[in-house]
């Protein structure tokens, strides 16, 4: 049996008695190309009486050199059943891997990342806008102190020249001037008035809310205050000089809580008296501890509601990718395997892609490749 490389034109002698089953593939030694024979193309040459016989060579071609006549020169295994061509190569990266990689690693590394600078700057917004709000409500609330402080202090001037003859002593017991000396500041907050000290040094309380502290050395106050008595001290004596003096200091609550005070003390012009005026701070910037309160829940809900939609949207990409990913390596992989049928001369192989893409002008192209070398192997037979 004489057969013919449809690649090169080499021809080769095979004894057909190897040719177990309908067909057999075979491998051309020189141009390597595979190529299928059939048993009934075996019959149809051993019945042609201008077939050379075995033992007489075959004349070469014309366009090809006569190669070994050996069935040992041609490669191939002559089996009943046609077996895939199986090349050796590299492991590469699979489309899926890349499409993995490009549409969810990467898109998921970015919105991470952004979701992340996201909320970072959501919660420094936050804490700006809060601590300056606090920052805003403690400097108003220095300003409300202050001004009642010099408000009372003016009073007490006006009063004081109205009524020359009023002791200090008598002070507290007047309802008149306590009216105008404590005056209440905030809510839990007070005014009220002590002397500078005496030639002994002493400082002294005439008109207070606290009427056992009322012509006591304040010094004495070291041992109620503790370690409290230095900051309230340093404001209370800050006034040497007729100078106004204004801090903070730490205060025991009856429940023993404490909590900062805030305190003015303004010279009444004129006189040795002073008019202190002092409250809880927080009173305040309560409203805007209650806002940061109020800005953490919120920031604390976009937080959560941000991840929700964030892992809902890379779940979602997930399953486009995974679906259209799925399609489209299944197409490619339909193409492949219908370009490995061609190359092993099955020819009738079925193309089953259906696309109006760039695969689908694929699948065209391979179409009209198979359809060519069906014409040309028709063409190549009729010639021999």
């Amino acid at each position: 049996m004489i057969v013919i490389c449809e690649e090169c034109g080499r021809k080769y002698r095979v004894d057909p008695a190897k040719i177990k089953g309908e067909r057999a593939k075979v491998r051309c030694s020189a141009c390597k190309h595979v190529f299928v024979v059939t048993r009934s193309e075996a019959v149809e040459e051993r019945s042609e009486p201008s077939s050379p016989p075995a033992s007489e060579p075959v004349k070469s071609t014309p366009e090809a050199a006569q190669p070994d006549t050996t069935q040992e020169s041609l490669e191939g295994t002559l089996k009943g059943e046609s077996l895939p061509i199986t090349i050796e190569k590299k492991r590469r990266m699979g489309l899926r891997v890349k499409m993995f990689l490009l549409f969810m690693v990467v898109p998921i590394a970015l919105m991470i990342g952004a979701a992340v600078f996201y909320m970072r700057q959501l919660n420094n917004l936050s804490t700006l806008v809060t601590d300056e709000s606090s920052r805003i409500a403690s400097q108003l609330a220095e300003r409300i102190i202050r001004g009642k402080a010099k408000s009372v202090a003016a009073q007490v001037q006006l009063f004081l020249l109205a009524h020359p003859h009023l002791k200090k002593e008598e002070f507290n017991k007047s309802e008149s001037f306590k009216k105008i000396a404590v005056q209440k500041v905030g809510r839990t907050g007070y005014t009220a008035l002590y002397e500078l000290p005496d030639k002994e040094g002493v400082w002294r309380t005439w008109a207070h809310v606290n009427p056992k502290i009322i012509g006591i050395d304040m010094s004495l106050l070291r041992k109620s205050l503790g370690k409290n008595f230095p900051g309230f001290w340093k404001v209370f004596t800050g006034v040497r000089g007729g100078k106004e003096s204004r801090g903070y200091y730490n205060w025991r609550d009856k429940d023993g809580k404490i909590r900062a005070k805030f305190m003015v003390c303004t010279p009444v012009t004129g006189t040795r008296y002073v008019v202190a005026a002092t409250t809880y701070l927080d009173e305040f910037t309560l409203p805007v501890k209650q806002l940061k309160r109020e800005a953490a829940r919120v920031t604390k809900k976009v937080r959560n509601l941000s991840i929700i939609i964030l892992v809902g949207t890379l779940i979602l990409i997930g399953l486009i990718v995974s679906i259209y990913g799925h399609r489209i390596t299944g197409k490619i992989k339909s193409l492949t395997e219908l370009a490995e049928s061609i190359s092993v001369g099955d020819l009738d192989a079925e193309m089953k892609i259906t696309s109006n893409d760039e695969i689908g002008d694929l699948a065209d192209a391979i179409g009209r490749m198979q359809e060519s070398i069906r014409v040309s192997i028709e063409r190549l037979r009729r010639r021999r």
